[in-house]
């Protein structure tokens, strides 16, 4: 996968609003979540070449989540998933919980 690397952070793409997810409605497409080229076109806001971008990239997949795409920078090595409610995308990280042992 083709990723950026930034100060030791990962750019992670996520779609926050309500509709429809970006990474969690397009399991097959793994590369979707981390897209280099992509990163550096939302960071940029031109969303016209976003869509156009996704579109070559992706022909098959899902882009309900497109408008709402941003960059989250996550610290190289960390263990995440992408939890999804309502189609607002979030970054869970592993050690972020708090477990009770009984």
């Amino acid at each position: 996968m083709n990723k950026l690397v930034k100060d030791g952070k990962i750019a992670v793409l996520v779609s926050p609003g309500f509709g429809a997810g970006w990474y969690t409605w397009n399991y097959e497409y793994p590369d979707m979540l981390f897209d280099s080229g992509l990163v550096d076109l939302v960071l940029k806001g031109n969303k016209e070449q976003i869509l156009a971008y996704a579109i070559v990239k992706w022909p098959d997949a899902y882009l309900g989540g497109i408008g709402d795409l941003a960059v989250e920078w996550v610290d190289q090595g960390q263990q995440i998933k992408i939890n999804e409610y309502d189609g607002s995308e979030s970054i869970e990280y592993r050690d972020s919980d708090d477990w009770i042992t009984v």
